[in-house]
């Protein structure tokens, strides 16, 4: 999985304004929610050929077009181009945002349906409880990164499995079953700190 994304993830020349996103996380599957060969989906669209870049800590995804038009400002002056989908914090972890829900939703290898009791639950930023899963892929291991829909297969957010799918039939209905990351109601509660 992640010799494919390497693939797209080289360096790329010093003369760049951009540097080319490289895989230094540790626990990047958890970052990148098992897209697993999906990822090349991402990068060589129907519209055009598109790619990650680093820029100020933060991981963007965008069409070569606009890497190459946002190449003519200066870094000090450039705020954002494409689609923040992350971020490396001072510690070297990779914190995936909301943004990137749209483009990662479609391609996730581990889902979990929510009832609707849990939803509003989940977009206020708790955890969710086994008793408020409908459903979860089968073989989703422990801590994998999963992507949480609605009932009506509607993108709600991304989390953590806190226990596998064989561990979550069998364990107390109030125990956790997924770790909260990112939900679409951060686009309300932290509307500043998106970029």
């Amino acid at each position: 999985m992640f010799s494919l994304f390497a693939n797209h993830l080289s360096g790329i020349s010093g003369s760049d304004p951009f540097q080319e996103l490289k895989l230094q996380v540790k626990h990047a599957s958890a970052a990148f929610f098992s897209v697993g060969s999906n990822i090349q989906r991402l990068i060589d669209r129907p519209d055009g050929v598109y790619c990650f870049r680093l820029h100020n800590d933060r991981v963007f995804y965008a069409s070569e077009y606009h890497v190459k038009q946002a190449s003519v400002i200066s870094r000090e002056n450039l705020v954002s181009f494409g689609t923040c989908f992350g971020k490396f914090t001072k510690s070297g972890t990779f914190r995936l945002h909301i943004t990137a829900l749209d483009y990662l939703a479609p391609y996730a290898t581990y889902r979990v349906l929510l009832k609707p009791n849990a939803e509003q639950q989940f977009l206020y930023g708790h955890n969710i409880a086994v008793s408020g899963m409908h459903r979860i892929t089968d073989s989703t291991p422990k801590y994998a990164g999963v992507v949480l829909f609605s009932m009506g297969e509607v993108p709600l957010g991304f989390g953590v499995a806190a226990k596998s799918s064989l561990e979550i039939r069998n364990t107390d209905p109030i125990a956790t079953g997924i770790f909260h990351q990112a939900d679409v109601g951060e686009y309300i509660r932290g509307e500043q700190t998106l970029i």
